[in-house]
Formats: C-alpha cells, sequence, structure tokens
C-alpha cells in the first residue's frame, strides 16, 4: 500500500490510466474483429482508415508495442484488399 501522499496520488493515477488504455484497447479491437470478418470490401476498406488510426494512438501511447501496431495493419491491409 503506498505510503506517501505522492505514492498514493501515483497509484490513483495508474489506476485512470489503466482504465482508459483498457478501453481504448478493447474498442481498437473490436474494430479489428469488425473489419476481419466482414465479407464487403468496400465496407472494410472504408473501416480501414479509421481502425489504422486507433492503432497508431495505441501505439503511440505506448499500450502496444509498435511492432505489434505495424504487424496488425499489415494483416489487416492484406484482408481488406483480399476480400471478395
Amino acid at each position: 500500500m503506498a505510503n506517501t501522499k505522492n505514492a498514493k496520488k501515483a497509484q490513483r493515477q495508474a489506476s485512470k490510466r489503466r482504465l482508459d488504455n483498457r478501453l481504448h484497447a478493447k474498442t481498437t479491437r473490436n474494430l479489428i474483429k469488425k473489419v476481419s470478418t466482414t465479407e464487403n470490401k468496400s465496407e472494410a476498406k472504408t473501416l480501414l482508415p479509421e481502425v489504422i488510426a486507433k492503432i497508431d494512438k495505441l501505439a503511440k501511447k505506448n499500450v502496444i508495442h509498435k511492432n505489434k501496431a505495424a504487424n496488425l495493419k499489415s494483416k489487416l491491409m492484406k484482408k481488406a484488399t483480399k476480400k471478395a
């Protein structure tokens, strides 16, 4: 348990950030799933820029690693262009 005033504040900030990061990561995962499971190529292409922007924001905030972000974007691009 935190003893000092500074440690208590850091703990509060960390818990707020953790909740925020979990929310953004979960919504991004849902969007990724939506793009990869959709059968309509035009719908996938319209969702793709939004998903890529979200992935970039997560990588910028260090919620996910930058290489993981690059891998996710690459896989999504392949799936979106491959759709019939």
